[in-house]
């Protein structure tokens, strides 16, 4: 405390080291966790996310920063909010070495508030993932995802309020008796743990984000490459099939909206 910059020592531990920096939030999943007054899991959402954009290129999470911006402070809601940012941290094995938290009255109305999130991950030059590594005939495997993560929201909203007439307290259709809360404030799943074992064998990564797998697989290929994705390979989720239906959504533009059951891509020989 007292300072206004944190410090990370990074002295003996690399020969070649290249910083990867990201910044990300969870966009309007933030107002489910207004409205039900659960606050903890977004900040796990957060981490991940970060942690899962510098992954792609092979890089380790060192340290994460927040910042918490409101009309009026909650102490309860940010130390909720930041607690979870704290155990998403723990997960991923990286520090949370500081932060920021504004009150901006009559640009933000209580209890909004809004998040982000800033990491910054290492990786030896040697070892740096781009899609100059791909090759033609490699393989594609997705690696399952947990719910809609943190993208989509403002449609699944607005389905689950206007077409389904849902509360968030109401069962959610086809999944086992969980509330519209529990399915749509599913964690956002780090995939660092599963793939840091196996990163010297991964060509290239994409993480399913915004845009979903049209927007962001080609984001992991060359100019001369394109990728064949077969949808039959794969379960797509319930929730997913739920939402199609009840808004009448395009096969297509579900698959730019949401991550359909795959939340990470791995491109490999």
């Amino acid at each position: 405390l007292g300072g206004f910059g944190a410090l990370f020592d990074l002295s003996g531990r690399y020969r070649e080291p290249v910083l990867v920096s990201g910044t990300d939030g969870v966009g309007t999943k933030l107002k489910l966790a207004q409205q039900l007054n659960r606050h903890d899991s977004i900040g796990i959402d957060l981490v991940a996310m970060c942690v899962n954009d510098v992954l792609v290129q092979g890089a380790e999470p060192l340290f994460f920063l927040d910042y918490f911006a409101c009309g009026r402070l909650s102490v309860d809601a940010a130390a909720d909010v930041v607690g979870g940012i704290a155990k998403g941290c723990e997960l991923s094995g990286c520090a949370l070495i500081g932060g920021e938290t504004a009150e901006m009255p009559g640009v933000y109305t209580p209890p909004d508030y809004d998040l982000a999130g800033f990491i910054v991950g290492i990786v030896e030059e040697s070892q740096v993932i781009t899609s100059a590594n791909v090759r033609e005939g490699d393989a594609l495997i997705a690696l399952a995802s947990d719910g809609l993560h943190t993208n989509g929201y403002s449609l699944a909203r607005r389905i689950i309020s206007d077409r389904l007439q849902l509360g968030v307290h109401d069962a959610f259709p086809d999944a086992g008796g969980a509330t519209v809360a529990d399915v749509m404030l599913k964690v956002h799943r780090s995939y660092l743990q599963c793939l840091k074992p196996v990163l010297g064998h991964v060509h290239a990564m994409a993480h399913i984000t915004g845009g979903g797998l049209p927007g962001n697989l080609n984001r992991a290929l060359p100019e001369t490459l394109d990728a064949a994705v077969d949808t039959s390979t794969w379960t797509i989720p319930s929730t997913f099939r739920v939402l199609a239906e009840a808004g009448a959504v395009a096969p297509l533009e579900m698959f730019r909206a949401f991550n359909m059951g795959v939340g990470m891509v791995v491109i490999t020989a």
